[in-house]
């Protein structure tokens, strides 16, 4: 591994240039001066922004996304030093229990934060029972509800999720595997709500879904492109850097400008690449809809 890509297979660039704007839309920050939730099981060394920007510097991405890790719980004091360092082109994605004030939640906003996460699979705090109200603490703000659960659950809750005040957004493909792509109702359910226009999938973590643990993983296609033909004006890109199951050893380092280039290969046009990587974020994170010069 290049000494100046932390965390990172790999050091060549991506052969598909990143469009101007572009976002990588999720990333997180790890930062031992915040001690980790009890109950944990992801424990990964500290990652940070410096070492971030050498990836975007790699990937020629502008913009990012942080998202509170399971690790904090609701402690989303991490992420925000990360916005804090990355400046205006970041937003945040946090993690709530519901007993903030409303002041507190401004500060939130004010700070870059644009929804919250609720991790059922891996999350040391939230239940399947608090979406709907933190949903109706957050819609107010005009910010969504971030699920990473597993199939079998979203499929259950597919009716709450239709109901929510909130626009949902799907992380690391919505779980789903390729070998459930097609067969399992939950597959069906999440398409059904991106052509509604109620919820948006960010195609990340193709590696974890992969039953071989590979971004490009070929079988990863077609659950690429059934999202991005349900609803292309609903779809991000997120890197998942910095791999915080790699780095647990639970399969190899991915390769980030490997990433990028799968996505190149599912979007099939520069068009559509745009779309995905600079027009549908600034939609959903409100990011200007021109990239400063």
């Amino acid at each position: 591994m290049h000494a100046s890509y932390a965390f990172s297979a790999g050091s060549g660039r991506p052969a598909s240039p990143a469009p101007a704007g572009a976002c990588d839309c999720h990333i997180h920050a790890y930062d031992s001066r915040y001690p980790a939730a009890a109950n944990a099981t992801l424990l990964p060394p500290d990652a940070s922004m410096d070492q971030y920007r050498a990836i975007q510097a790699r990937l020629g991405t502008q913009r990012a996304v942080l998202v509170t890790p399971s690790t904090y719980g609701s402690d989303n004091r991490s992420m925000l030093a990360g916005l804090a360092a990355l400046g205006d082109q970041a937003r945040g994605v946090a993690v709530i229990d519901g007993r903030e004030s409303d002041a507190q939640l401004q500060a939130l906003h004010a700070a870059g934060v644009r929804g919250i996460r609720l991790n059922l699979s891996l999350g040391v705090i939230g239940s399947a029972a608090d979406i709907e109200p933190l949903a109706a603490r957050v819609a107010p703000l005009g910010w969504h509800v971030q699920l990473l659960m597993a199939p079998d659950l979203l499929a259950q809750l597919g009716d709450v999720l239709m109901r929510l005040p909130t626009p949902v957004v799907f992380d690391h493909m919505a779980r789903i595997s390729p070998t459930q792509a097609g067969t399992h109702p939950a597959h069906q359910r999440v398409l059904r709500m991106l052509a509604a226009g109620r919820a948006w999938v960010k195609l990340s973590g193709g590696y974890l879904v992969s039953d071989q643990h590979r971004s490009d993983d070929p079988a990863l296609h077609a659950l690429a492109r059934s999202y991005i033909d349900a609803n292309p004006d609903q779809v991000v890109w997120g890197s998942d850097w910095p791999h915080a199951t790699a780095s647990a050893g639970r399969h190899p380092m991915p390769d980030d400008a490997c990433q990028l280039d799968q996505l190149a290969v599912w979007a099939r046009t520069p068009a559509a690449l745009a779309r995905i990587l600079t027009h549908n974020p600034a939609a959903l994170y409100g990011f200007a809809t021109r990239q400063n010069t």
